[in-house]
């Protein structure tokens, strides 16, 4: 019979005491967030958001432009209510929806443009069909 041979040979107890350790960390370091404020991320959140709302994202996205404005409210609502976990989560997620709204609205404007170019191009085709008769 084989033996398991593992890369990091360690006692039951050990490996116990080690996800222990993991586990203890990793709450540490939730905790250490929760106690400070993201303005940082906030005031990211605010510049993306800002810069999403054009005319053309307006038009193109506005179901994903306007989540980006509601949660980044919520966000500044979180902050004042020293809720800074809650805070940091809408503000990545006002973010997110920001960037969708903006690439949602480049991709129908260069669609747009695409499809003029093919009108263009198929009346221009006519015309010299037109002509050539």
């Amino acid at each position: 019979m084989m033996k398991n041979r593992s890369r990091f040979p360690l006692s039951q107890r050990s490996r116990s005491r080690l996800v222990y350790a993991l586990l203890a960390g990793g709450a540490m370091v939730l905790a250490g967030c929760s106690g400070t404020p993201p303005t940082e991320q906030l005031a990211v959140s605010k510049s993306a958001v800002t810069h999403a709302s054009t005319a053309a994202t307006t038009q193109y996205a506005p179901v994903e432009l306007q989540s980006a404005k509601d949660k980044l409210e919520r966000a500044e609502n979180a902050m004042a209510q020293e809720d800074y976990v809650l805070a940091s989560q809408l503000a990545a997620e006002a973010q997110a929806d920001a960037r969708l709204a903006e690439a949602k609205s480049e991709s129908a404007q260069a669609q747009k443009t695409a499809q003029d170019t093919q009108d263009a191009s198929r009346v221009l085709r006519e015309e010299i069909n037109r002509k050539a008769q």
